[in-house]
């Protein structure tokens, strides 16, 4: 029973592995207006004796994101494609009128058993849809070729080669749309310093009511040490006195 155990734990757990040792983008999900963020294509390795030796990360067109750039990768050569739009984007910076469509890394390498993450900082995210689909394919060093292009959809299940794909959540309040991708507090903007000046008087307060409690323990301690003295004196002076007077 133990061996079954045991060899049905590890194929779980190579399904597990399998099924998420495939090209993401890091994070997953952004609210919609977020602006200036950075994501990294996580691209791990899986032959066992092959090493990743050039990355291809294709931009959407439908749903073009306005601007892009990409952070240099040590042992790793960037060549960026950009497109032309029939229609620009109108942004606050102006219009947008050429945007990136492909990023080649070459040059480098990832060995078996490893994975390595390329960065991209996007300026904005495109607008009218709840996701960013990207294409990526992922050559090794035998020539091979793996695509994950496929698009996952919503109540199946994952497929065999998925594409990495960017969830647009809800827009964030107001001031939230750059920086970290915190949820807004329910309560609005002010929320979160009343309850934490809230949560730190009643810390305060109570840190208070330990240490008079600590103090009054102490004295009440100290009180009945002196009176536990007091008392064993007493009791040796009756002591002596009982047998003074028995001796006389």
């Amino acid at each position: 029973m133990t061996a079954v155990a045991a060899l049905a734990a590890a194929t779980v757990l190579a399904a597990a592995t399998t099924a998420s040792a495939h090209v993401i983008v890091d994070p997953s999900s952004v609210p919609k207006n977020a602006t200036d963020r950075t994501f990294a294509f996580r691209v791990p390795n899986e032959d066992d004796t092959k090493s990743t030796v050039k990355v291809e990360i294709d931009f959407p067109t439908d749903h073009p994101v306005p601007s892009a750039l990409v952070a240099p990768v040590p042992g790793w050569t960037d060549k960026i494609t950009t497109t032309k739009l029939t229609t620009p984007i109108h942004t606050d910076d102006g219009d947008v009128t050429d945007v990136v469509s492909q990023v080649i890394w070459s040059g480098g390498q990832i060995a078996p058993g490893h994975y390595q993450d390329f960065t991209v900082e996007l300026g904005a995210l495109p607008e009218g849809t709840d996701q960013v689909v990207f294409k990526a394919l992922q050559t090794y060093s035998d020539g091979n070729v793996v695509r994950w292009i496929e698009e996952p959809q919503a109540g199946q299940p994952e497929p065999k080669n998925p594409a990495p794909v960017l969830h647009l959540t809800a827009a964030a309040a107001d001031g939230d749309s750059a920086g970290a991708a915190t949820p807004a507090p329910t309560g609005g903007a002010t929320a979160a310093p009343t309850t934490t000046a809230t949560a730190t008087a009643a810390a305060a307060a109570k840190a208070d009511a330990s240490d008079s409690t600590a103090r009054g323990l102490g004295i009440a301690g100290i009180v009945v040490g002196v009176l536990g003295v007091l008392a064993a004196a007493a009791g040796v002076l009756l002591g002596r006195r009982g047998r003074t007077g028995t001796s006389a």
